[in-house]
């Protein structure tokens, strides 16, 4: 007579580490968790993140950064197209030996619980610890619309801890750089640097920075169209000119236009630092209207005819101007 014992379901059992659970359950997103428990079922088996990609009915794109969501998280190593469990020991040539101890060997220093930017499992356990980090990473990944990678939880975390911005705080910083395109970490990070050292901490000074943002936005919606440029998110120099040009020196749309007429004129394209010249100018000599500006040429245009009298020593500005085009833009100076 033979035995059996029939487990259903269980008679066909994979592993899943204990730190998937621990450590991840929170943070990881459901694609995330699918990809890694159906190559977990799958190991031994080669597979490519097209076959993931059908079982699971998503892009193939997600899978490889579900992937490597587990791989920057430190559950799963990468060597070449092989994945393993991180630290499974591989056969590599012998380590060195290691040196002699000291007669009296001291003890080694505590290494820094708190590293400069958070681990993984210091993201998990502030997670754990805090309700305010615990909300801060559930809405920062509804609001993106998307699961946190580790690295973005890291800066999340590192802009709470050391530059002392509260949840709050955050989440109306994310709010804006996902109102501009532009959500990825290494943007988010260099926002969250701006922010911090302008000492944005509180809620009535996020307010108060997002309302200038607002504004210095609207500027350069100004100088979008009287130059003809494409509607686009602008660099921060070009931010830097149109919150100069408009909310600094207070020059209007028209007196954009004209700066940018006699730019074209000058050079035959498009050259924002040229305008500039010519703007910086208008500034320091009180020029203010298209009037003044007209008046301004022809003043130009009469010194320019008088050049060749030899008792006359002049000089010409859009030369001037278009050799300074070189140097370079001194912003916050005047």
């Amino acid at each position: 007579m033979g035995f059996s014992i029939n487990l259903g379901a269980w008679n066909s059992v994979f592993a899943v580490p204990c730190a998937l659970v621990d450590s991840h359950i929170k943070m990881a997103g459901s694609v995330q968790l699918k990809v890694l428990l159906w190559a977990l079922r799958h190991a031994g088996e080669e597979f490519t993140p097209q076959d993931i990609s059908a079982a699971l009915g998503t892009n193939a794109a997600d899978v490889r950064d579900a992937m490597q969501y587990w791989v920057e998280a430190g559950l799963v190593a990468e060597s070449g197209q092989e994945l393993s469990p991180s630290g499974q020991k591989r056969e590599a040539s012998p380590a060195p030996a290691p040196a002699p101890a000291p007669d009296k060997a001291e003890p080694l220093p505590e290494p820094p619980r708190r590293l400069p930017k958070p681990d993984g499992l210091f993201v998990a356990e502030r997670v754990e610890q805090s309700e305010e980090i615990r909300f801060l990473m559930q809405e920062a990944q509804q609001l993106l619309g998307r699961p946190l990678s580790p690295g973005l939880s890291s800066a999340l975390l590192f802009i709470h801890d050391d530059y002392g911005m509260p949840a709050d705080v955050i989440l109306m910083m994310l709010q804006y750089v996902k109102s501009r395109g532009k959500d990825n970490t290494s943007y988010i990070e260099a926002v969250a640097r701006d922010w911090a050292g302008d000492g944005v901490t509180t809620h009535e000074l996020a307010e108060e920075k997002l309302r200038l943002l607002d504004e210095i936005g609207k500027a350069w919606g100004v100088v979008e169209k009287e130059t003809g440029i494409s509607p686009r998110s602008p660099s921060a120099r070009e931010e830097q000119y149109a919150d100069r040009w408009i909310l600094n020196w207070k020059f209007s749309p028209q007196m954009v236009r004209e700066a940018y007429e006699r730019c074209v004129d000058a050079t035959g394209k498009l050259s924002l630092s040229y305008m500039n010249r010519i703007l910086e100018r208008w500034h320091k000599e009180g020029v203010s209207t298209t009037r003044q500006a007209a008046e301004e040429q022809s003043e130009k245009t009469a010194r320019k005819n008088r050049r060749d009298k030899p008792q006359e020593t002049t000089y010409d500005i859009d030369e001037y101007e278009r050799m300074s085009v070189q140097a370079p833009d001194t912003f916050g100076k005047g």
